[in-house]
């Protein structure tokens, strides 16, 4: 039986080809793999889609290819941007559209063999064609800082560095936000992610301000430690799709509004924690230990 392929893309599509040269190309990286990069392309587009934008998500992680998995697109690719860029296809048949939000479309990665060829024009090249038919186009960027990463970010105006509070994760981002300013990539925001609050009020994990002080980026949102997470990867639907109300799911939609410029206030659990440690220790006659 044939895979249905990406749907076509008519005078009525929100993604419809116009010129835009306005669309914003944001690289969403991190240091060290495993730390979320790819759960929050996939829930910051599907928000963004959700508040009207025209977002179009890239996935530039040739080796590992999992964007298409969490956004449950696995079984409608036929073409990638391997393809688009041999001009064996049309970016209308290379963009594979979202089935329940019509705002959103993914370019594929390609072979992981483009790793051997591909080059940072190939790379300006596709996403340049994709923002022509968007308003954002997120780039997913495998982690590190090999040929991938300078690949992805030559594509990009702007970024945002995703880390997890551990000591080996903050450095590989400060790794990464060092490179983005030696490229000229303004602006470089950052997202703490899987921050769980009685580690920090315990002092086991790393805190918001601790995290924040070491890579002295603006803080665009903060994601706790959510099961809701692991499950929704597995069954490829991300948490913002369905109106889901878990403190991740409210993150990631509070993330694409700061995205958008809205003032959204940045709620930080650990302090409430901290407080009521501290207000606790006070009526045993224990503050101060």
């Amino acid at each position: 039986m044939r895979r249905p392929g990406p749907l076509a893309l008519t005078c009525c599509d929100p993604l419809a080809a116009v010129t835009n040269a306005t669309a914003r190309i944001i690289l969403i990286c991190s240091g060290k793999g495993g730390v979320g990069k790819t759960t929050l392309t996939a829930n910051l587009g599907i928000a963004l889609a959700q508040l009207g934008q025209r977002t179009v998500v890239l996935d530039a992680d040739f080796g590992l290819r999992n964007l298409d998995l969490l956004l449950g697109l696995e079984n409608r690719i036929i073409y990638t941007a391997q393809e688009l860029l041999a001009g064996s296809c049309r970016l209308e048949q290379a963009l594979v559209k979202h089935k329940q939000q019509p705002n959103l479309a993914l370019m594929p990665a390609g072979n992981p063999r483009m790793l051997e060829w591909l080059t940072p024009e190939d790379m300006r090249t596709v996403a340049n064609l994709v923002a022509e038919r968007a308003d954002y186009v997120l780039i997913d960027c495998p982690a590190g800082v090999e040929q991938g990463f300078k690949n992805a970010a030559a594509a990009c105006h702007e970024a945002i560095v995703i880390t997890t509070p551990e000591m080996s994760a903050v450095r590989d981002a400060d790794r990464v936000i060092g490179l983005l300013n030696s490229q000229g990539i303004q602006p470089i925001q950052l997202v703490l992610n899987r921050v769980r609050p009685r580690m920090v009020a315990n002092q086991e994990m790393m805190s918001v301000a601790d995290v924040t002080d070491l890579l002295a980026l603006p803080l665009l949102g903060l994601v706790v430690e959510d099961e809701q997470v692991i499950v929704s990867t597995n069954r490829g639907e991300p948490l913002t799709l369905n109106g889901n109300g878990s403190p991740a799911a409210r993150a990631y939609h509070n993330v694409a509004r700061r995205l958008r410029g809205e003032q959204v206030p940045l709620h930080d659990p650990t302090r409430e924690r901290r407080g009521l440690r501290a207000r606790l220790l006070n009526k045993l006659g224990m503050a101060g230990n």
